[in-house]
């Protein structure tokens, strides 16, 4: 039997999420794209994953974001994107001044919040989607996958996904934005965090990589509409490149090279090009 998306998604999994699987429905990549394609409107991509090590963003998470806003810019979908200070620089260095990127402020509650709610307002979007960004906890904290508090490193995007917006959340360790859903499952699985998110998603997509995830969801809209929307490879993985070239680091290791989690670019490769395969099998 062929592999399904959430299969290739899934494969190589270091962190034990693959254990959340049977709590979600099997075909979670699917019913997500189709999520979105029942809410149209305006798209607002959240993204960026502090690295305490290193004092820099991660590689997983940005290049996911791209890919999942591209594909909706190619279906007609205007798409904004929203981080902090670690992760801003980067998505406007690799999509331009056309594009909008907007900077939420690391900032205390009443101001988060503000915040959150002026941004919503003036855009006034359809959906949200957050991808490998860090959700507090029950304790009102933000913990890294070693369960150490990078609060004061963290803008509190949390609060746009209280607004009631259809959202979607993309995770790979059960301390993102989105597994809130599963928080009564995650402190069960070793591996993962005794401590959760809580943030709360209408969907929510896992993989082993977060980055994956987001590949899976374009993978499942491209099977939707019939037109294969992921990014090509080779785009791909200079992406990568450049946004290690600029300050990025692998989010498991904090180191400057050309890895996400501890996967090289031709792993990384490899998973994306059974997502083509698959799509273009699926569309012919």
């Amino acid at each position: 039997m062929s592999d399904t998306i959430e299969d290739i998604i899934l494969d190589h999994d270091q962190r034990g999420v693959s254990a959340l699987r049977p709590h979600l429905p099997g075909d979670f990549c699917t019913q997500a794209a189709q999520y979105i394609l029942d809410h149209p409107g305006d798209a607002l991509i959240a993204t960026g994953f502090y690295i305490l090590s290193a004092g820099k963003h991660e590689t997983d998470g940005p290049p996911g974001a791209i890919a999942i806003g591209n594909a909706l810019q190619a279906l007609g979908r205007k798409v904004g994107y929203v981080a902090d200070i670690h992760t801003v620089p980067m998505l406007r260095d690799w999509l331009g001044d056309k594009s909008q990127v907007i900077e939420f402020p690391i900032a205390d509650v009443a101001t988060s919040r503000r915040e959150a709610n002026e941004i919503l307002k003036r855009l006034k979007p359809g959906l949200l989607v957050s991808i490998e960004r860090c959700s507090r906890t029950s304790s009102d904290a933000y913990l890294n996958m070693r369960s150490v508090e990078i609060t004061q490193h963290t803008a509190r995007l949390d609060y746009l996904f209280e607004s009631g917006i259809p959202s979607l959340g993309i995770g790979d360790g059960g301390n993102e934005i989105g597994m809130g859903n599963l928080a009564a499952i995650i402190p069960t699985v070793d591996k993962l965090p005794d401590d959760p998110a809580v943030t709360r998603v209408d969907q929510l997509v896992i993989a082993s990589v977060s980055n994956w995830g987001g590949y899976g969801l374009v993978a499942a809209l491209s099977c939707l509409v019939g037109r294969n929307l992921l990014p090509p490879i080779e785009a791909d993985r200079r992406l990568i490149e450049r946004m290690v070239d600029t300050g990025a680091v692998d989010g498991t290791t904090g180191e400057s090279k050309y890895y996400v989690d501890n996967f090289t670019l031709e792993e990384n490769a490899e998973v994306l090009g059974k997502l083509h395969r698959l799509v273009e099998g699926y569309i012919g």
